[in-house]
């Protein structure tokens, strides 16, 4: 308990140094200057009547995988949803969704604010949520405890806690105890998580499955799906999605490598960041500025956001990023899903249970290397009957769990009251 004042203590005279640093994250486009104040917990727009669920996601990953379960809740005819994200590219993604799903004006986006206590008081105090949701790894101790002082049950969705986190939450046992304990329910991702995070103090936790393996398939523009299929048309031709620095440089050289033994190869290279689209070119057509794919074959940079249900239909034969230069690993489900072949390099850990059950199921391939990579792709583009059998077994493994995202949303419900 000890430790959480000090943290809270902290957290109120960093204040002016935070400020500070929200300014430098304007200039450095991470965050909106028109809408800075909401990191304070300030907010231009009314709480609308009737029932109010409060979601935060963190990022996109975290955004994506809770669209069903607001879907879930809209169904009540009084609810209305804020959700709180904390990047830029997070919160043009929900608003992406939202219209497609004609959810406009039930479905509010906020930019979370900073874990200080007064900030978060003061948005609790204007929003006034019957209730909150956390997803994944989202503890923000002073948010919650103002939470707790204030009558807001927090439920803790799709949480993740894995053991190396778990040994550092160890250290501080009082702490952990007292934070944890202030979850109304915690719906964990497996049973490794439930026990970890129950032996951290949470109370009513269950694992019925992991949110991701029920999220949709992500959407696409059909016009623009047959347009782009035409143009492609029977070229041989992989997708390098998701992509960190380093992985682009993969992709290019694999291209390079494999061009002469494919004629008019097309190789798609999709940067998890847009805006890195310009860096890595190297004078290659770029999506984002409304160039198609090279007509004889070459490179092809997909730097838009929100189009991966899109490329994912153009390109069954998939390799995941974040997994082979720098680690930890992107969801291979969404091309799975898609019924996409998937490879990822041998850093996963962020999503290791996915990773195990599609591995499992015959749709994922693990590579070692770029050469290990560089082969897979050469044998899928030989072996189409190979590229529909890991997809369909893809299909297949990631459509469990489909049933979470309305037990997760009546859960929220009954703790609303």
């Amino acid at each position: 308990m000890i430790v959480l004042r000090l943290y809270a203590a902290a957290a109120t005279m960093a204040a002016p140094l935070l400020r500070r640093h929200l300014r430098n994250r304007v200039e450095q486009g991470k965050e909106l200057s028109n809408r800075l104040g909401e990191r304070r917990g300030y907010s231009q727009i009314h709480r609308p009547a009737g029932r109010l669920i409060w979601l935060h996601a963190a990022s996109v990953g975290e955004t994506v995988s809770i669209l069903p379960v607001i879907g879930a809740l809209l169904e009540q005819s009084d609810v209305s949803v804020l959700a709180t994200t904390g990047t830029v590219t997070s919160a043009q993604l929900l608003t992406k969704r939202c219209n497609e799903q004609g959810w406009d004006g039930r479905v509010l986006h906020r930019f979370i604010p900073l874990d200080v206590p007064r900030w978060g008081r003061r948005f609790l105090a204007h929003w006034r949520p019957n209730v909150a949701g956390f997803v994944e790894s989202e503890i923000w101790p002073n948010l919650l405890r103002s939470c707790h002082r204030q009558g807001v049950k927090v439920m803790l969705i799709n949480a993740r806690m894995s053991p190396r986190s778990f040994s550092r939450w160890k250290l501080v046992p009082g702490a952990k105890r007292s934070l944890f304990a202030r979850f109304a329910a915690v719906q964990a991702q497996t049973d490794g998580d439930a026990a970890r995070l129950t032996a951290l103090g949470a109370r009513h936790v269950i694992s019925p499955g992991n949110l991701k393996f029920a999220a949709r398939a992500l959407r696409a523009d059909e016009a623009e799906l047959n347009r782009l299929s035409v143009l492609i048309g029977n070229r041989p031709h992989w997708l390098a999605a998701s992509t960190h620095p380093g992985e682009e440089a993969i992709a290019m050289r694999i291209h390079h490598a494999l061009a002469a033994d494919h004629p008019g190869l097309l190789t798609i290279i999709s940067p998890r960041h847009p805006d890195r689209g310009a860096e890595i070119a190297e004078g290659w057509p770029r999506r984002g500025l409304a160039q198609d794919p090279p007509a004889e074959g070459g490179i092809w940079i997909a730097d838009t956001l929100g189009e991966m249900g899109l490329l994912f239909r153009l390109s069954p034969i998939v390799f995941v990023g974040c997994s082979l230069a720098v680690g930890g690993g992107h969801n291979p489900l969404e091309p799975a899903r898609l019924g996409c072949a998937v490879a990822m390099g041998p850093m996963t850990a962020n999503c290791s249970e996915a990773v195990e059950i599609l591995s499992d199921a015959g749709a994922l391939q693990t590579v070692a290397d770029e050469n290990a990579l560089r082969d897979w792709v050469n044998a899928l583009l030989r072996d189409p009957a190979r590229v529909q059998t890991m997809g369909v077994a893809g299909m297949s493994a990631a459509s469990a769990s489909a049933e979470l995202p309305a037990r997760l949303a009546q859960m929220l419900l009954d703790l609303a009251g």
